[in-house]
C-alpha cells in the first residue's frame, strides 16, 4: 500500500506548492532546463572558506574578499583584485580579471594559478609581506596539474607522458610510447579513482600510474567535421576481453631515480586506494583481481626497490569488492588508519593498527556512511557523512576515537556537507533541501547554531511549479522503495494524465533525495509543466541502501530493476488521475537501458519510449563496469542473453525514440546502430536520432535541442 511520507517522518511531503496565480508566473524554457540559464538554480557564496588553520572566514565578493569573525557579522575587505593586481607587478603574471581560486598553505600563505607570457603560472601569495611570488609555469595545454603543497611543485601530464614544473625547471619523468599513459586516471575511473598522481607527505616522492594499452583492442570514434572523415580510435576493453595492464612508479625528486611498485600477476588486476604512509617510506596499494571479488590492501616499500613488505586484510564477497577511496591515516600517526568497506551488508568505518595487526569497527547500523570528512588537527575525532537519518537525507557526524562518542553536527533535515575550523570549534555547514534553496550555517563544535552566512533566494519563485509529492512502496521482497510525482502547475484532480516515468536504475545514482527540487532538477519540472505527470522510482540496484539492495541485480541487470518500476506503475494505475492508457518513459544510459527494457518486456503499458546513449547489451560495455555487475560473457551467457535487447527487438510495439551521440566514449554507438539493424531485420519501425560530435550526453547549447526533440516526442505520441 502506498504510504505518504510525513513532514514528522522525513520533512519531503510537498516541494512546491501550486502558484496562486500562475498566469502571472513564468514558464520554463528548453534553455532553462538544458543547464544554460544560471538564473534558475541557487545562488551558492563564492569561496567561502577557513583562511588558513584560523577560525577567521574568507568570502569572495565581486571584486574583493572580506573577511569575518565567527561571532561577528561585521565584515572587513580583506584584499581587493587591483591590490591582488599590484602585488602581482614584475612577476610576469597577467592582470586578473576576478579573483582566483584560493588555496590555503597555512594562516598567511596561499597559492593560485594565473595566466603569464609563458603559460600557466603558479603564484604564492603572502598576506603578512603583500607579496605575491610567481613559484613555477606550466605549458598551457597541461592537464591533470597535481600540486604539492609542500614543495610548490606542479606535477602534469600532456599527452601520454608526465612532467613535474619547479621553479624555472620542466623534468619530463616519462617519455612512453603510443599506448602507454602516466599520470592519468586508470581502470576508466572505476573504484573511486579521480586521479593518477600522488606526492609523498614531504613532497621528495611522486607517485603514479602508467596503463599499458597496446594490448586493448583499438575502437573506432569517426570524426565527421572533416570533408573526408578521420578515425579517431579509443582503447576500450569489452567484457571478457584483454584489459589493460596498470603499474604504480615512485619517482624520486632528489635523485631520478623511478622504480616500479612490484605489485604481482596477474597483469590484469585493478590498482585501487593508492596511499602514502606518513613516513614518506611506504606506500600502500588495494590490489583487486579482475574477478572483483577478492581485494589485497598491500604495503610496499617506496624507497629502494618497491618490494612488497605485507598484506594488512583482504576483503572477499561472492558478488564484488568495490574500493571506496583511499586509506586515512590519522594525523602524523603512521600506525594508524580509518578504512571504509562494506563487510556487514553497509559501507562502515573501520580503524587499522598496523603494527599490531588489529581492526576495530567504528561506524556500525543499517545505514551508509557515505563520505569520511577528515579528523580534528589533534587526531582525537573524524567526521563523516552518512545516510543514518535516512536514506534520502545526508548527515555530518562528529565521533571521539576514543570512547566511540558520536556527536551529530546537522540538524535540519536535507543534504549537509560540511566544513570544520582547524581548531574543531565551529564548523560550515553547506546544505540544501526540499525547501531550502542553498543555505551556509554556522555550527559549533555541539551542532548548535550560531548564525546564517549565506540564505539563497527562491530561484524559482517567479516560475510555474507543480507539487511534487515523496513517497513509498513496497518490493516484492519487502524493501522501501521511494518514489517522487511531479504534477502539472495547472493540475485538476478531475482530469486524466499522461505520465512519464523517468527512470536511471542503475548502480552509483540516487534519483530521489532531499534535496532542492527532490533531485528532479529542471528538466523533470519542464517535462510536467508541459502537461504530463512525471514520476520516478529508485528501484533495487541503485545507490546507498546497502550491499543487499544493490547487489541483488549481480549477473541480470535490468530484471529486478524493472519488476520495481511496475510496482510503480501499478500504483500510478490506482490514481484516478492518470490515464493508464497513455504512459511512457525516459532514460539515458543505463537509464536508456531501463527505458527500453521496459519498452520492449511490456508494451502493453509502455505506449511511448525515449532511451538516450543506451545499453543494448552488455557484451559491449567496458570491463570494468560491465563485469562487476554481469561477470564475463562466457562466464554468464544466459545472464547476457536474458538481458540483451538486440535480440528482442521483434518485441517492439509502439513508438520508440532512439538517442546516441556519435563519438560516445561510454557507451558506443554500436549499441543502438546493432538495435536499429535488428528491427530492420524484424520489420520493426523506430524513430532514431544522433547528436555529432557528442560524447556520452549533450551538453552545451545543443542540449536544448534534445529537450525539445525528447518533449515534442511526447507531446505528439502521448
Amino acid at each position: 500500500m502506498k504510504k505518504i511520507l510525513t513532514l514528522l517522518s522525513l520533512a519531503v511531503l510537498v516541494t512546491f506548492a501550486l502558484p496562486a496565480l500562475a498566469q502571472e508566473k513564468k514558464l520554463f524554457t528548453p534553455e532553462d532546463a538544458s543547464y544554460n540559464n544560471r538564473n534558475v538554480y541557487a545562488q551558492r557564496p563564492n569561496q567561502l572558506k577557513w583562511v588558513g588553520n584560523t577560525d577567521i572566514l574568507m568570502q569572495v565578493k565581486d571584486k574583493e574578499i572580506v573577511t569575518m569573525n565567527p561571532t561577528s557579522k561585521k565584515e572587513n575587505t580583506f584584499l581587493t583584485l587591483d591590490e591582488l593586481n599590484a602585488f602581482t607587478k614584475g612577476e610576469g603574471v597577467n592582470d586578473l580579471t576576478r579573483i582566483p581560486q584560493l588555496t590555503w598553505l597555512n594562516d598567511y600563505q596561499a597559492y593560485f594559478y594565473g595566466l603569464s607570457d609563458n603559460g600557466i603560472c603558479l603564484n604564492k601569495m603572502d598576506i603578512k609581506k603583500k607579496t605575491i611570488d610567481a613559484m613555477t609555469s606550466i605549458p598551457q595545454d597541461a592537464e591533470n596539474q597535481t600540486v604539492c603543497k609542500k614543495n610548490m611543485c606542479v606535477a602534469y601530464t600532456i599527452d601520454n607522458n608526465l612532467f613535474v614544473a619547479y621553479g624555472d625547471k620542466q623534468i619530463q619523468i616519462t617519455d612512453n610510447p603510443k599506448g602507454v599513459v602516466a599520470g592519468q586516471s586508470v581502470h576508466r575511473n572505476e573504484f573511486a579513482i579521480d586521479g593518477g598522481i600522488f606526492w609523498s607527505p614531504n613532497g621528495e616522492l611522486l607517485a603514479y600510474y602508467s596503463m599499458d594499452e597496446r594490448m586493448v583492442t583499438d575502437y573506432p570514434l569517426v570524426d565527421v567535421t572533416e570533408r573526408v572523415a578521420t578515425a579517431k580510435p579509443i582503447k576500450y576493453p569489452m567484457a571478457g576481453m584483454t584489459s589493460h595492464q596498470v603499474t604504480l612508479h615512485v619517482y624520486n625528486m632528489n635523485t631520478g631515480k623511478d622504480i616500479v611498485i612490484k605489485t604481482g600477476e596477474p597483469a590484469e588486476q585493478y590498482l585501487t586506494a593508492v596511499t602514502w604512509n606518513p613516513d614518506n617510506c611506504r606506500i600502500y596499494i588495494g590490489v583487486l583481481n579482475r574477478e572483483q571479488n577478492h581485494l589485497k590492501f598491500n604495503e610496499y616499500d617506496a624507497i629502494f626497490n618497491g618490494d612488497f613488505i605485507q598484506t594488512i586484510f583482504e576483503d572477499r564477497d561472492e558478488q564484488y569488492v568495490e574500493p571506496q577511496g583511499p586509506a586515512y591515516f590519522l594525523p602524523d600517526n603512521p600506525d594508524q588508519f580509518i578504512w571504509k568497506a562494506q563487510r556487514d551488508g553497509y559501507y562502515h568505518l573501520y580503524l587499522y593498527t598496523i603494527s599490531k595487526g588489529t581492526v576495530k569497527q567504528l561506524t556500525q547500523g543499517n545505514f551508509v556512511i557515505t563520505d569520511f570528512n577528515g579528523f580534528s588537527p589533534n587526531g582525537k575525532y573524524i567526521y563523516y557523512r552518512s545516510t543514518e537519518i535516512s536514506p534520502l537525507e545526508r548527515h555530518c557526524y562528529m565521533m571521539e576515537l576514543k570512547s566511540g562518542k558520536v556527536t551529530q553536527i546537522t540538524k535540519e533535515h536535507g543534504t549537509h556537507d560540511v566544513v570544520p575550523s582547524a581548531d574543531g570549534k565551529y564548523f560550515l555547514d553547506f546544505y540544501n533541501s526540499t525547501d531550502v534553496p542553498y543555505n551556509v550555517d554556522l555550527q559549533d563544535k555541539n551542532g548548535k547554531f550560531v548564525r546564517r552566512l549565506h540564505e539563497a533566494e527562491n530561484p524559482l519563485k517567479d516560475y510555474c511549479i507543480g507539487q511534487t509529492v515523496l513517497g513509498t512502496l513496497k518490493a516484492d521482497d519487502g524493501q522501501t522503495l521511494y518514489t517522487r510525482l511531479i504534477k502539472p502547475y495547472n493540475f485538476d484532480a478531475s482530469k486524466k494524465y499522461p505520465v512519464i516515468v523517468y527512470v536511471y536504475g542503475g548502480p552509483h545514482a540516487q534519483l530521489i533525495t532531499d534535496t532542492w527540487t527532490a533531485g528532479a532538477g529542471i528538466y523533470l519540472n519542464y517535462l510536467a509543466q508541459e502537461g504530463f505527470l512525471v514520476f520516478t522510482l529508485d528501484n533495487r540496484g541503485s545507490a546507498d541502501r546497502g550491499e543487499a539492495f544493490e547487489q541483488c541485480i549481480h549477473r541480470q541487470c535490468g530484471q529486478l530493476e524493472m519488476r520495481d518500476q511496475m510496482t510503480g506503475i501499478n500504483w500510478l494505475k490506482t490514481l484516478p488521475y492518470v490515464d493508464a492508457n497513455r504512459i511512457g518513459s525516459d532514460g539515458w544510459s543505463y537509464g536508456g537501458f531501463m527505458s527500453t527494457s521496459l519498452k520492449i518486456n511490456h508494451p502493453e503499458v509502455f505506449k511511448v519510449s525515449v532511451a538516450g546513449g543506451p545499453v543494448l547489451d552488455w557484451k559491449y560495455y567496458e570491463i570494468m563496469y560491465g563485469e562487476r555487475y554481469m561477470d564475463t560473457p562466457e562466464e554468464n551467457p544466459e545472464g547476457y542473453e536474458l538481458t540483451s535487447l538486440e535480440n528482442k527487438t521483434d518485441k517492439l510495439e509502439g513508438k520508440l525514440l532512439m538517442i546516441h551521440c556519435t563519438t560516445d566514449p561510454v557507451v558506443m554507438w554500436q549499441h543502438s546502430l546493432v538495435f536499429v539493424e535488428n528491427c530492420i531485420h524484424n520489420g520493426k519501425q523506430l524513430d532514431y536520432f544522433v547528436y555529432p560530435g557528442h560524447d556520452h550526453n549533450v551538453y552545451g547549447m545543443d542540449r536544448a535541442h534534445l529537450i525539445t526533440k525528447i518533449t515534442q516526442y511526447f507531446k505528439d505520441n502521448l
